[in-house]
């Protein structure tokens, strides 16, 4: 008989049984470059940004109305770092995560050719970077962490890659992606 694949639902527990008509839907693009090691491209947002500044993340953001989440991931990576739809190989959706920020995200898996020449959104985007496939996916690197937040101890993950520091949902997503996999490292 196989293990059950236990996944994180969201960012808090009070979030897994919000009705999901009160979460605004939204979707990340999971780019991944076709290369012999894979890697995948993040961003890392401005300071200067309301939410989330500073941040590590995949593209993406809220779904337009009447756009479901594979159209709005590839919109919001092309509009964040000149990512081209037609660049994009959609392999598929992985799980849906909720954040304590009230959304309901739908990362989209897409396999994109190496080397593309990004271009970071002045507004939105400082940085892009690509980590490697294999280390994201290792849980070697998945380390869960708790703080206290608005009066309680909130669990999360982080991925130190470099100087810098995947955490928060971006985190989490990856986390789930590996146990989907059973990604051994």
């Amino acid at each position: 008989m196989g293990q059950q694949t236990i996944l994180l639902a969201g960012d808090h527990v009070d979030l897994a049984g919000a009705p999901e008509d009160t979460l605004t839907p939204a979707a990340v693009l999971v780019p991944v470059t076709d290369r012999p090691r894979p890697g995948v491209i993040l961003t890392q947002r401005t300071e200067t940004l309301r939410r989330h500044a500073g941040q590590i993340a995949f593209p993406g953001g809220r779904l337009d109305p009447g756009e479901d989440a594979v159209t709005a991931a590839l919109r919001e990576a092309d509009e964040e770092i000149a990512l081209p739809p037609s660049a994009v190989t959609v392999v598929g959706e992985a799980d849906r995560y909720r954040t304590v920020t009230g959304y309901t995200v739908i990362p989209v898996i897409g396999v994109v050719p190496p080397d593309l020449p990004l271009v970071p959104s002045e507004a939105e985007v400082a940085s892009v970077f690509e980590v490697p496939l294999d280390f994201l996916l290792d849980a070697a690197n998945h380390v869960e962490a708790t703080v206290d937040w608005q009066g309680r101890e909130r669990r999360y993950y982080e991925i130190t890659w470099q100087d810098r520091r995947i955490w928060g949902a971006t985190a989490a997503m990856i986390v789930n992606l590996a146990r989907r996999l059973r990604w051994q490292g």
